[in-house]
């Protein structure tokens, strides 16, 4: 399917899975756990995939931070999008941090204000 963005994720990370359905609220992605996904026919490794996320769009792989500024400016966030990008060594810290600090105050309250957000929207 052209224009087919994947996003390849941790399928037992709660925010991340609120984070996909946030994302989805706005942009159709195809959304594969990494422990469930066929991670050979993207190129990739499972010990790649436990430490980011990846986006898979046009015959391009894009890893964390990045993928993440990708997913903002194809849902619209544009101004999320450039502040990620633009932060460069700041964003790409920022998105490891709250990777490894998953049960972290801030991320618990990222989670369930995501989760919040979520729970308003009705998919139609």
């Amino acid at each position: 399917m052209e224009n087919l963005i994947v996003v390849i994720y941790d399928g037992q990370c709660q925010f991340c899975q609120a984070s996909i359905d946030w994302i989805e609220q706005k942009l159709f992605v195809e959304a594969k756990a990494f422990q469930n996904a066929d991670l050979d026919s993207y190129g990739l490794t499972f010990d790649q995939c436990s430490k980011s996320v990846y986006v898979v769009a046009d015959d391009t792989v894009i890893v964390g931070a990045a993928a993440i500024a990708y997913l903002m400016k194809k849902r619209g966030n544009r101004a999320l999008s450039v502040l990620i990008t633009t932060s460069g060594v700041l964003g790409r810290w920022g998105y490891r941090w709250v990777s490894t600090h998953r049960n972290s105050f801030v991320v618990r309250l990222a989670h369930y204000l995501l989760n919040q957000s979520n729970s308003r929207y009705k998919k139609k």
